[in-house]
């Protein structure tokens, strides 16, 4: 049951991956609507971040299969999701702080100018445009990152990320380490990504961030699935029951 009609935009179907003797996915399966905002949620052994390295293509499944757009995928890097839409900003958010807003946007593809020399104007002008199509301030962007608040630097990763055209944007605990008003800044940036028709994952232990911005809920527990849900039709209590019991 997805919010979306229509075949899935990404679907994984029986999902295995072990770390030595510890199973840490078991037979799980995932889909995703265009457009879709989707929380993947369970405990911290859950196995939602790992489901999703598998997705990214860092890490390698054991066993099931990967569909984007109904066609069936390996991945075996990040660099290969990317060429199919999908990107993931981590927790840490991964940008260089002595570096400034425009190099981290396109950083390791900086534009050039007759082959040789980086093209800053080009640079800076297209960090501003996908800054603009977030609807964030960051001040400059030829600020330094490590100057920037945390909610101002993750703007700066989701900018990055968005740089790429992705059709799929995966955040790892994106509010975490964030203040009431970067948190609130971040959902209304969901929020206008899912009306640019950008489908989203969210894993978060935030049942409330989910329930602001989500059309539905997926609860992982100890690497098999232990429920869903679509948001208008449940309580964040019911889903607090699934990450606990794992009745389906």
């Amino acid at each position: 049951m997805t919010a979306n009609s229509g075949a899935p935009l990404i679907e994984m179907r029986h999902i295995d991956k072990a770390f030595g003797p510890v199973r840490a996915l078991a037979g799980v399966d995932f889909h995703l609507g265009a457009g879709e905002i989707l929380g993947l949620v369970g405990d911290n052994s859950a196995g939602k971040s790992t489901l999703m390295k598998v997705l990214t293509g860092a890490y390698r499944r054991d066993g099931g299969e990967i569909l984007v757009a109904g066609e069936p995928v390996d991945f075996a890097s990040p660099r290969d999701s990317r060429e199919r839409g999908i990107e993931m900003i981590y927790q840490d958010f991964a940008l260089c702080g002595n570096m400034d807003v425009g190099q981290n946007i396109f950083l390791g593809r900086w534009p050039r100018r007759l082959g040789l020399f980086v093209d800053r104007n080009r640079m800076y002008g297209d960090a501003a445009r996908v800054l603009d199509r977030l609807k964030v301030d960051v001040n400059s962007v030829h600020a330094k990152v490590e100057s920037l608040s945390g909610g101002r630097q993750q703007s700066v990763a989701i900018a990055r990320a968005l740089s790429f055209e992705p059709k799929v944007v995966i955040f790892d605990e994106p509010t975490a380490n964030l203040s009431v008003m970067a948190t609130a800044k971040l959902l209304e940036t969901m929020a206008e990504l899912k009306r640019q028709g950008v489908s989203q994952v969210i894993i978060s232990h935030r049942l409330t961030d989910i329930f602001e911005v989500g059309d539905r809920v997926m609860v992982l527990k100890r690497g098999v699935n232990a429920g869903e849900r679509l948001i208008k039709a449940t309580t964040e209590k019911d889903v607090l029951e699934l990450i606990v019991a794992g009745a389906a």
